[in-house]
């Protein structure tokens, strides 16, 4: 293009700040513009250096900061009924042991998801992710794991898939059926075997999963059996990533990072041995203050080790019914940083650049950069470190996903 040729947008976006958040930092660019062309960022920087342009739409923002949109790199938002009489019943002295026996916990949750027609599942979840989505989110992640049958983890899914397609909003589907124990198994090597024969594989051919998950706990599977159904899904090209280390120490950590997994997810209890094992295979740590939170833990992540050893350091919501019925992201942030002693700057580079890493995504997502998806936000704030400190709040301005402009809950245009 020489000088005298304007450059061509479908759209320019200026009049804030950026913190662009390249490298896990927050890259400041003052007085800032950006263009896009086709979703994608075609030009970034400060407005007196903006070549000649034409555009179809020009956008001032009217001050406030600029970030990459937030992404929600591990929840649950699928799953019927809720836990909430449960949560009541725990404040009011009943043991958890007690709530199992009547048939609560992750078993009422199974029920209530295998028993929820697909349209109900769609019709609940979308009110968790439009709160997401209202708190700046522009990629989510959901995982499958209250259905624990072929034909419920399927349905569950299904759902995922279908919420990428209503929403503006990048869904990334992840399959958990090694969560937790279907009540019409009693082993748990043979629910494995299962999971191996006709789970994954029916899965993997249906295209319905872009990663796989376990538990890996002393109340849920063995490394050696996460390990089996990890070599399944590695067979089948499904990534890996792994619920690790929140309750004991198992090895399931160092495990996971010898598959290369995405990412390692909890790991209060993991060892200096565990994250050097994530610094070599590049695995992302995912923070889960909000489980740490609701289950009123006192063990802490490796905060110090994971920075030693530059293992980076998502934060997500773990959106979920039992555990972390948390549906603000910028919560997690704050508490990541009040809990954990994350700094501000740590926990937004925690819930977007990071963020994508965990997911497998950050050459396209997760900072402001040419050639990455413009999915973005404006936030009325005066410093990026606001977005930390407020305990909630409306501070959105402008959330756009692909380029386009989103408000409330209707969108400008198709998805």
């Amino acid at each position: 293009m020489t000088n005298d040729t304007p450059m061509k947008l479908d759209s320019l976006w200026r009049g804030a700040h950026i913190a662009t958040m390249k490298d896990g930092l927050y890259s400041v660019i003052e007085n800032a513009a950006i263009g896009v062309v086709g979703g994608r960022i075609v030009w970034i920087g400060e407005v007196q250096d903006l070549p000649d342009y034409e555009t179809q739409s020009e956008h001032d923002l009217d001050g406030g900061w600029i970030t990459p949109g937030l992404i929600d790199c591990h929840t649950h938002l699928v799953f019927g009924g809720n836990r909430a009489g449960e949560f009541e019943q725990r404040l009011n002295g009943v043991s958890y042991q007690d709530i199992a026996k009547q048939g609560g916990g992750i078993a009422s949750s199974v029920k209530a998801t295998r028993d929820a027609s697909e349209a109900g599942l769609i019709a609940s979840a979308s009110r968790r992710l439009q709160s997401l989505m209202a708190d700046g989110v522009t990629t989510v992640e959901i995982k499958s794991g209250y259905g624990l049958s072929l034909d419920s983890e399927l349905k569950m899914l299904s759902v995922a898939t279908e919420l990428g397609k209503l929403f503006p909003v990048t869904v990334k589907r992840t399959c958990l059926a090694a969560h937790a124990m279907p009540p019409e198994f009693d082993d748990k090597d043979a629910y494995i075997e299962y999971l191996c024969n006709t789970v994954l594989p029916k899965v993997a051919e249906l295209g319905m999963a872009d990663a796989v998950d376990a538990f890996c706990e002393g109340i849920a599977f063995s490394t050696e059996q996460v390990a089996r159904y990890f070599k399944t899904a590695e067979s089948l090209g499904l990534p890996v990533k792994i619920h690790a280390e929140q309750l004991s120490s198992l090895g399931g950590t160092r495990m996971a990072s010898s598959f290369k997994a995405l990412s390692a997810d909890h790991i209060e209890f993991i060892e200096e041995s565990d994250v050097q094992a994530m610094a070599v295979s590049g695995t992302s740590a995912v923070l889960l203050p909000g489980a740490f939170f609701t289950l009123k833990e006192t063990q802490r992540p490796p905060i110090a080790l994971l920075r030693q050893y530059g293992v980076p350091m998502a934060i997500a919501t773990d959106a979920n019914p039992g555990t972390s019925p948390a549906l603000s992201l910028r919560l997690m942030m704050n508490m990541a940083c009040t809990l954990f002693a994350l700094t501000p700057e740590e926990a937004l580079a925690g819930a977007t650049i990071h963020a994508a890493k965990a997911l497998g995504m950050a050459d396209t997502h997760g900072s402001l950069e040419v050639g990455k998806v413009a999915d973005f936000v404006c936030w009325d704030v005066e410093s990026p470190g606001e977005l930390s400190y407020w305990l909630g709040g409306d501070l959105v301005k402008a959330r756009v996903y692909e380029g386009r402009k989103y408000e409330g809950h209707m969108y400008k245009g198709k998805k």
